[in-house]
């Protein structure tokens, strides 16, 4: 049996005033995820999903703005046959204007209601959705 490649990134679990989600998709791809991306060689979590975000949305974050949320693992949405290994943080700020930048083609907030409607990652729909909102089958 091959050893599947695990691919290691920092993202965000981000709201806004309404209880929506914000996912992005990338440009020439179809999956919804969290925003943020790899760690590169020497830097930290917190430092590439700040770096990420003000890449990917314009966004400027500070290290004590970021709340660890804890470590998840799913199959990678966008490279076949390997893992995703997240990082995961959250804000209390909510976040209201946020362009695509960089790769970023296509922004979503993800309710409740549009959840089944929407190509989501398989770490989005099955690990960070039940973490948002518990109480969905």
């Amino acid at each position: 049996m091959l050893e599947q490649k695990t691919i290691h990134i920092a993202a965000a679990v981000m709201m806004d005033d309404k209880g929506r989600l914000l996912l992005v998709r990338k440009r020439g791809t179809v999956y919804f995820m969290q925003p943020g991306g790899k760690i590169e060689p020497g830097e930290d979590a917190r430092s590439a999903l700040i770096r990420e975000l003000r890449e990917e949305l314009n966004l400027e974050l500070s290290q004590e703005e970021l709340i660890p949320l804890g470590e998840f693992t799913d199959r990678a949405a966008n490279e076949p046959g390997h893992l995703l290994h997240a990082g995961m943080f959250s804000m209390e700020r909510h976040i209201q204007d946020v362009k695509p930048a960089a790769e970023i083609e296509e922004i979503l907030w993800l309710s409740p209601s549009n959840i089944s409607s929407s190509q989501l990652a398989p770490l989005t729909l099955n690990k960070i959705v039940p973490l948002v909102w518990p109480s969905i089958p």
